[in-house]
């Protein structure tokens, strides 16, 4: 009897094994199936295939003279040196020789009994285009005229404001940042007018004149005008991300990113007081040296990992069938912590990972024999979706952990909401649709900016904020940015003004079209 009753518990025992290996063995097809599906998932392809309302649009037939004209224009905007230098300081000359510049190359879109124009705090400009159908709600199209200074001394390879022509590339400051996107808007809405269009979809346009210094006195004061009249806006499109093509290690072919959040920002002060003294008699420890080690302590413990826990997951997605191993890269299965490890390797996918610590100034001492009083550190860190500014703060001082060490936040915002990518999201789907009609072969994809824009003053009017232009990053570009040699393409600027020419047109529809289906079931 005891040998049917162990023989009975073995046979129970095998079952209950096989049981649990067939479940294990199901999950893992499953999870393979699911993990194959995304990875070969091309999330284009919906949004193509979907019916769209007929929108008619313009065909943008320019001759040889017009183009020649419309880059003489171009460089022009180029040549005005529209430089801020800090919040309180810019050149108010140029900004206002850029101001009767632009009546002078856009006479259209001056005169027309469609567009309303107001000058704001001095310098800035505000459009209001009127649209046909007032049931549709309108849009901001935004851009900035004031760009960062630039010195020939710091090894451009043309003077900096001259706009000089080579090898087919425009150079100068602003080429990119953002000359390019707003002489691209208004020379689109030119021609438009041109060609006797009047849209359906109202839209506004803002040029702020501070951008680079944070735009308290040009967006701040539009976005203001804006809310005081009731204004909801469909959504923002402004400047921020591009399309990159060898720029991400692993990714097969270009990508255009549309940014739909920033980094939040800090500029923290760190500082540290001792009793003065002659370098003869030095004490234990120094004012700079407090400082020193407690700076040495944030760089030596970065702020935690968190990818995945915001909005750049939703890149790695939409790119993962473009996406092959390599070095920088780990093959698509893989673990979270070992992608972690991946990407920190890089200072600008590292950016992606974590709340970003640098230490951009540090001041302390005033004669080589003398031990100063006092010392201080500027940390600027750039904040990750999934934290807030007060969470930086805490980490910061649990991290110093020294009570000799002042530490003062200067100025800080927390990060910008998520702007929906999903296919009911009008903004996203009009700037994905334009792009893919002029790059068919380009992979759209939802991406996060690591720098601000004048777009977070306008959060009050729309949760709807995307970040892109057309711009084409190849490997080095990057790098031009508010750097040295800024250039972009003669052929890319043509192809900014058709992106606007196009994107305008395609917003008069009422709503975007119900998509085929790109996800998968499991």
């Amino acid at each position: 009897a005891s040998g049917r009753g162990s023989g009975t518990k073995l046979s129970i025992a095998r079952l209950l094994k096989i049981i649990i290996i067939n479940l294990l063995t199901i999950t893992l097809v499953l999870f393979t199936v699911a993990l194959i599906r995304t990875l070969s998932l091309d999330r284009n392809v919906g949004l193509q295939l979907a019916r769209w309302e007929k929108t008619r649009n313009i065909s943008l037939a320019i001759d040889h003279r017009q183009r020649e004209q419309q880059m003489e224009k171009f460089k022009e905007a180029i040549r005005i040196p529209t430089v801020s230098f800090s919040e309180n300081e810019n050149n108010g000359t140029a900004l206002r020789e850029f101001g009767s510049f632009l009546r002078k190359a856009f006479p259209t879109v001056f005169s027309s009994k469609l567009v309303h124009h107001q000058l704001v705090a001095n310098y800035s400009h505000l459009f209001w285009v009127q649209g046909s159908q007032p049931d549709l709600v309108p849009y901001l199209l935004l851009a900035h005229l004031d760009v960062v200074p630039a010195s020939e001394s710091d090894g451009w390879d043309a003077p900096p404001f001259s706009a000089k022509e080579i090898d087919g590339f425009i150079y100068g400051r602003g080429t990119i940042d953002d000359k390019g996107a707003l002489m691209g808007i208004l020379q689109a809405l030119e021609y438009l007018l041109m060609k006797g269009y009047a849209p359906r979809r109202g839209f506004y346009i803002a040029l702020g004149h501070d951008e680079e210094a944070r735009g308290g006195k040009g967006a701040v004061n539009i976005a203001r005008l804006l809310k005081e009249r009731g204004v909801q806006l469909s959504f923002i499109l402004d400047e921020g991300l591009a399309i990159v093509d060898g720029v991400i290690s692993g990714l097969q072919g270009p990508a255009a990113l549309i940014g739909i959040s920033e980094k939040g920002w800090a500029t923290v002060k760190l500082s540290a007081t001792m009793a003065p003294g002659h370098s003869s008699m030095p004490p234990r420890e120094t004012s700079i040296g407090i400082l020193a080690a407690a700076i040495n302590r944030l760089e030596e413990n970065p702020m935690p990992r968190l990818f995945g826990y915001g909005p750049e997951r939703q890149i790695f997605e939409h790119l993962a069938h473009k996406v092959r191993p390599t070095r920088y890269f780990p093959p698509p299965i893989t673990t979270l912590t070992l992608c972690f490890r991946v990407l920190e390797r890089k200072p600008d996918t590292n950016a992606f990972v974590r709340t970003t610590t640098a230490v951009t100034m540090f001041n302390g001492g005033i004669k080589e024999n003398i031990i100063p009083a006092y010392a201080e550190a500027f940390v600027n860190l750039r904040i990750h979706s999934a934290q807030t500014l007060q969470e930086v703060l805490d980490l910061i001082h649990s991290t110093v952990a020294d009570q000799r060490v002042k530490i003062e936040l200067i100025h800080g915002f927390d990060p910008l909401p998520v702007s929906s990518a999903d296919e009911r999201a009008f903004g996203f789907q009009i700037v994905k649709k334009t792009v893919l009609e002029m790059f068919p072969t380009v992979t759209v994809a939802p991406g996060v900016c690591i720098g601000n824009t004048d777009s977070r003053h306008f959060s009050d009017l729309t949760r709807n904020i995307y970040r892109f232009a057309p711009i084409w990053f190849k490997p080095g570009d990057p790098q031009r940015f508010h750097g040295i040699n800024e250039r972009i393409s003669k052929k890319n600027y043509e192809e900014l003004v058709e992106f606007y020419f196009s994107l305008i047109q395609n917003c008069d529809i009422k709503n975007v079209p119900e998509a085929h289906s790109s996800g998968h079931e499991l």
